[in-house]
Parts: structure tokens; C-alpha cells; sequence
């Protein structure tokens, strides 16, 4: 491997950190501010009624559900949906941090069943100019992502 490869994969990983911080501090915020709508068809509904509210969507999965046929043909037409009205998009993997961050219980109690956190959407609404530094820095990652025609870019949220 040459110095420039390695410098390279250095800095690949050196961004993955950074935008995986940015989006773990874009949920804290989306959540506290009440901008974001957890769950596929939920984030269906939102998306069916008012898309140009939705500036990104999250779409998590883990290794073990990779071969779940239904999710994976939900992610589709949310990834089209997203496409269509241009809403970045990005796919995450580390679902026990992912509701470690959004306040999940570890085991849901009873019969009580954990929400679906497959898909979370994060909201603008017209009347307000949200600006999260979160938000700026996955926005400018899936964009950069498109111009390598990496349509939806990849990220891994790592346990803590």
C-alpha cells in the first residue's frame, strides 16, 4: 500500500467518525425538539403527508437482519420516496446504540414491545429555519456521497 492509500483510508475513517458523531448529536437534538418520527410506517405516514418537512432519513439495520425480505423491500420504496423528493438518506448499522441514544429501554418489560427503529426521519417544518450543526455535517456527507455516486452512503454507530 502506498503512503497516499494509507493516508486515504485514514481520513475515510477520520470522516466516518466524524459524521457518525454528528449523527448520533443530530438524533439527541431531533428527539428533544420533537423533529423526529420513529418506525417505517409511521415514517410512511409523515412521508405520504407532508415530504418537504423530512430533510433526512435514517435507515437502520444490523447484520443478523440483513435477509429480512419485508424490511428490505420497505427500505426500497422509502429510498425511492427519499429519492424522488430529494430527501438525503443514509443507512446505519449499530441498532443497540442507536436506541441506547434514543432512550430504549435494554429489555422492554411485560408486554410492552420496543419501538420499531428501523427507519427515523428527521423533520424541518416550514415556519422554522432549524439548524443543527448535526445536520449541516450529515447533510455535506451525503452530498459529498452522491458526487461518488454512492447514492446512499453507509455508516456504523459504535457501541459505548
Amino acid at each position: 500500500m502506498t503512503l497516499e492509500e494509507l493516508v486515504a483510508c485514514d481520513n475515510a475513517a477520520q470522516k466516518m467518525q466524524t459524521v457518525s458523531a454528528a449523527v448520533e448529536e443530530l438524533l439527541v437534538a431531533a428527539q428533544r425538539q420533537d423533529r423526529l418520527t420513529v418506525g417505517v410506517y409511521e415514517s410512511a405516514k409523515l412521508m405520504n403527508v407532508d415530504p418537504d418537512s423530512v430533510v433526512l432519513c435514517l435507515l437502520a439495520i444490523d447484520e443478523e437482519e440483513e435477509d429480512d425480505i419485508a424490511l428490505q423491500i420497505h427500505f426500497t420504496l422509502i429510498q425511492s420516496f427519499c429519492c424522488d423528493n430529494d430527501i438525503d438518506i443514509v443507512r446505519v448499522s449499530g441498532m443497540q446504540r442507536l436506541a441506547q441514544l434514543l432512550g430504549e429501554p435494554a429489555e422492554t418489560q411485560g408486554t410492552a414491545e420496543a419501538r420499531d427503529l428501523h427507519c427515523l426521519l428527521v423533520t424541518n417544518p416550514h415556519t422554522d429555519a432549524w439548524k443543527s450543526h448535526g445536520l449541516v455535517e450529515v447533510a455535506s456527507y451525503c452530498e459529498e456521497s452522491r458526487g461518488n455516486n454512492q447514492w446512499v452512503p453507509y455508516i456504523s454507530l459504535q457501541e459505548r
